[in-house]
Order: structure tokens, then C-alpha cells, then sequence
């Protein structure tokens, strides 16, 4: 069954503009990235299939575009998609860094480099540079390595 043939009010869309984007599952944030489905599969169909298929946003965000691209009803126009919407979200992250917001916890250092390395196929070691408020100066990748190990 086709989205626009649901109730209004369960709608991803709808949903999101009334209740906010943290009120949506993984598939249904995902449905409204990919806007429609293919034959016989709704947008939120395709959206379960790509996170059970890729073991969840994660997977879905490191899968290679060959990979991606094997998934019926999806290409390199949506691979493209999806890999500059992570590039915005990076950049996002590191303006926010640069305009002072800082580092307050370990867990904040986690998500900037989560951010900007859970895609590599390979190990890297990266360096971060702080200011006395643990404000991001640079970030810089200093070495590249293999699949399981660089040298410093």
C-alpha cells in the first residue's frame, strides 16, 4: 500500500513536521530521505529492507556504492544522495566545533570521530587540536594504514 493511501497522522512525513524527526524509527527517517519506493514496496518498505539488509544506519552509511546500488530501486543518483548528506552533517559538525562549542566529555569526542571516520575501509590515525576551552583548532589524519592497522 502506497504512503499517501495511509491515515494522515501516520504518515512519516506528517509525523515528523508534528511530532519532530526523533518521534520517527530508522526506516521511517529513512523513507523520507529516499521520498518514494520501487514496484510493490513503499518507501518505509525499502526503508526496513536497506537498514535490515546493511545492520542498521551504520552499515547502511559505510556500505560501498556497489553494494548500495544492489539493492532493487536504488543507484549511484541516491548513493550520491546519501553520501552528501553526510558530508553536510560533517561539515555541520565541524563548524559547530570551530565556532567554540567544544569538547565537554569524552562522549562528545566519540561523536565527532564516529562522524568523521566510521566509513573508512581502513585504519587511520587522526590527531585533534584544542584550545585551553577543548575547542577544536584542526583535525587532521596523520597516517592512513590497512583493514587492521596503521604505523605512527
Amino acid at each position: 500500500m502506497a504512503i499517501t493511501d495511509w491515515p494522515e497522522d501516520e504518515r512519516p512525513r506528517e509525523r515528523l513536521l508534528a511530532h519532530g524527526a526523533a518521534s520517527l524509527s530508522d526506516a521511517e527517517l529513512l523513507a523520507i530521505f529516499l521520498r518514494v519506493g520501487c514496484r510493490g514496496k513503499s518507501a518505509v518498505d525499502l526503508g526496513r529492507e536497506l537498514i535490515s539488509r546493511f545492520g542498521g544506519l551504520n552499515g547502511l552509511f559505510a556500505a560501498s556504492q556497489a553494494d548500495f546500488s544492489a539493492v532493487p530501486g536504488m543507484g549511484p543518483a541516491k548513493f550520491a544522495q546519501l553520501q552528501a548528506v553526510l558530508e553536510m552533517a560533517r561539515r555541520s559538525l565541524g563548524e559547530e566545533m570551530r565556532r567554540g562549542i567544544g569538547f565537554s566529555s569524552p562522549a562528545a569526542v566519540r561523536d565527532y570521530l564516529r562522524l568523521h571516520l566510521a566509513g573508512l575501509q581502513h585504519e587511520v590515525f587522526f590527531a585533534l587540536w584544542l584550545d585551553a576551552q577543548n575547542r577544536l583548532i584542526a583535525a587532521e589524519e596523520l597516517f592512513r594504514g590497512t583493514l587492521t592497522q596503521t604505523s605512527v
